[in-house]
């Protein structure tokens, strides 16, 4: 399996057809993974391992996929709790009340975007396909969170919401947390209009030329792991604490979902994270 790394110090690949981040499981306090396409049991657009729940997937399938998943990392569909992702910052403090949320029982949560906990046996999962994954890990207070961060999420700036929340439930200092950044588009591909150049220009200020490149027809190429790096970053995390791959769900499609390159035909990938 080919991908476009960017550093093979901060992300690998292991014989699952999973992605890993060395800095996370440097931490030693945590499990996680980022999906691929490969290792499930549904067909067609869907092909192999969809997440999504709320697709016109065959729910036996996805839910096959996610029991797969947990094997992998070695934790139970039980253990599980999916986001209900509508492109906001709202961050939910999650609790053993919650496991099973969207797994073994209905998904109960209303506009979800980002989760934190710090109980063990619980496993956070959101979904991509071409979106932002954003992992915190607090290893001093041992707390996490996952948050799923598009260009909305990411003009809003979700990852300091996050961190906020941290802050204020677990007592995390930014200094502390290992961040990384997940497989999504990338600037070379993600094609924007003016109307978000003046939104994000409004959030970023004098570092929105960091971000965009101009093109001709008067369309610009939007670079969202430089924008939630800055995001981390300007939230008081250590630039040398955050792992940001170089891998894009739109170059890589035939391995990683991607809304833009299949137009919309397409499953969803997983980013997972738990306390061990």
């Amino acid at each position: 399996m080919v991908f476009k790394l960017k550093n093979n110090d901060d992300i690998f690949l292991y014989e699952e057809p999973v992605l890993k981040f060395k800095k996370l499981e440097n931490t030693g306090i945590v499990k996680h993974c980022f999906t691929t396409r490969l290792g499930g049991v549904s067909t067609g657009i869907y092909e192999s391992m969809n997440l999504g729940p709320r697709l016109d997937d065959d729910l036996k399938n996805v839910k096959e996929n996610y029991r797969r998943v947990g094997n992998i990392l070695g934790v139970g569909v039980e253990t599980m709790v999916l986001s209900k992702q509508t492109h906001t910052t709202n961050v939910r403090v999650i609790t053993k009340e919650d496991a099973g949320n969207g797994t073994v029982r209905e998904n109960t949560f209303t506009d979800v975007d980002g989760m934190v906990t710090n109980e063990k046996n619980i496993t956070l999962s959101t979904h991509f396909a071409d979106c932002v994954p954003l992992f915190f890990v607090d290893p001093v207070h041992k707390a996490i969170g996952l948050s799923h961060s598009g260009w909305r999420g990411t003009v809003n700036r979700m990852g300091r919401c996050t961190i906020e929340k941290m802050i204020s439930e677990y007592g995390t200092d930014p200094k502390d947390l290992v961040c990384a950044i997940g497989p999504s588009i990338c600037k070379d591909c993600y094609e924007v209009g003016e109307e978000l150049y003046h939104s994000f220009k409004e959030s970023f200020g004098g570092r929105t030329d960091e971000l965009f490149e101009k093109k001709e027809n008067s369309k610009y190429m939007l670079d969202l792991w430089r924008a939630n790096e800055i995001v981390l970053i300007d939230a008081g995390v250590k630039e040398e604490n955050i792992a940001t791959t170089n891998i894009c769900t739109c170059c890589n499609s035939k391995l990683l979902f991607s809304h833009r390159a299949s137009k919309g035909k397409r499953g969803l990938l997983g980013a997972f994270l738990a306390l061990k």
